[in-house]
């Protein structure tokens, strides 16, 4: 556990770029984080979790349709701002995007196609100098990216396991430091072709131990 410090207002990244093909015929004409529920984009009601959370500037990561994704941008009036990712070259790459938008200071990243309860974002405004990775406890940990930790502290990520490693599974919910980007410029492509946050944040537990 990490003793909080006073919150403060922090950037939040959100990654929009994907083209959401498991979600077909859905997205076909939207990116699917703005396929509608309720009346409205799913992305709305990412961001205003987010602003009851405290966080006030929003950097939203698009790709695929990028022109609607600003769209809403400019129908719902939230203080965000477009970062475009030109090629789909993976999650560390879209985060990479975000250096002249979080600059010098701590942020949050986190999926735009995950809706998280407002105290767990609140847990993750904090302002010190360390890392973090939210975990979720599944029974089917072989289906995602599982969270080794001794303590508090991560060991490793790894990636659907096809041998038991734990049941702690990676949320899609990070707050960063900005030594993620030099881990993010030192991993190498995975094995399906893509630059892996996980990977970076795996470099960076490498490095605290």
């Amino acid at each position: 556990m990490f003793t909080k410090k006073e919150q403060q207002d922090m950037k939040a990244v959100i990654m929009a770029a994907g083209k959401g093909t498991r979600m077909l015929p859905l997205t076909e004409k939207v990116p699917k984080v703005l396929v509608e529920v309720d009346g409205k984009p799913f992305l709305y009601y990412v961001l205003k979790s987010l602003e009851k959370a405290g966080f006030d500037e929003f950097g939203i990561i698009a790709g695929y349709m990028k022109e609607k994704v600003q769209d809403f941008i400019d129908r719902y009036g939230f203080n965000a701002v477009l970062i475009e990712q030109k090629q789909q070259l993976g999650t560390a790459d879209a985060v990479k995007q975000a250096r002249s938008f979080t600059e010098d200071e701590n942020f949050v990243v986190i999926g735009g196609d995950n809706l998280f309860d407002v105290s767990d974002l609140k847990s993750f405004n904090v302002d010190d100098d360390l890392n973090y990775v939210a975990g979720l406890k599944v029974s089917d940990p072989e289906k995602y990216g599982v969270l080794v930790v001794e303590g508090s502290s991560l060991v490793r990520i790894y990636e659907k396991p096809k041998e038991f490693v734990g049941n702690l599974i990676n949320a899609g919910l990070y707050k960063f430091t900005p030594e993620i980007y030099n881990a993010i410029s030192n991993i190498s492509k995975s094995p399906r072709g893509e630059f892996e946050l996980t990977d970076a944040i795996t470099l960076l537990a490498d490095e605290a131990r």
